[in-house]
């Protein structure tokens, strides 16, 4: 589970099979206090994939800097750069994705109940931010 924001705008394909796919970043910061009471943040980014009708509305209804809550399968992988340098990347293959924006904040607005879940805010999620 994450919540954050898009990095920029989905981008969707389609599979051989004719499967939508839609992929975007979601940045989430973090934020905390260092050794000597300072506060400190930090912006961890992942990688998200969203399959079939959820595919779809993703691409339809979401653009960067909207807010997102997303569920789904992590996957962590490391390689080496052709610099020599281990690189990371943190990738969710989503099951559900909730829009957090309220209505109007970017002047899209998804349909009530677009991805079987009530519109939800925020303080219903279950965690805190």
């Amino acid at each position: 589970m994450i919540m954050g924001n898009l990095g920029g705008d989905p981008e969707m394909r389609y599979t051989p099979q004719g499967i939508p796919v839609t992929s975007f970043s979601v940045a989430v910061n973090r934020y905390y206090r260092d050794g000597s009471g300072e506060r400190q943040s930090e912006t961890l980014w992942f990688r998200i994939s969203t399959w079939r009708q959820l595919a779809e509305n993703c691409n339809q209804y979401l653009g960067k800097g909207r807010r997102v809550y997303v569920e789904g399968s992590f996957r962590s992988r490391a390689w080496q750069a052709e610099d020599g340098q281990t690189r990371y990347s943190n990738e969710i293959t989503a099951n559900q994705v909730i829009f957090l924006d309220r209505a109007g904040e970017t002047g899209t607005q998804p349909n009530e109940g677009a991805f079987g879940e009530e519109s939800l805010e925020p303080e219903d999620l279950p965690f805190e931010s």
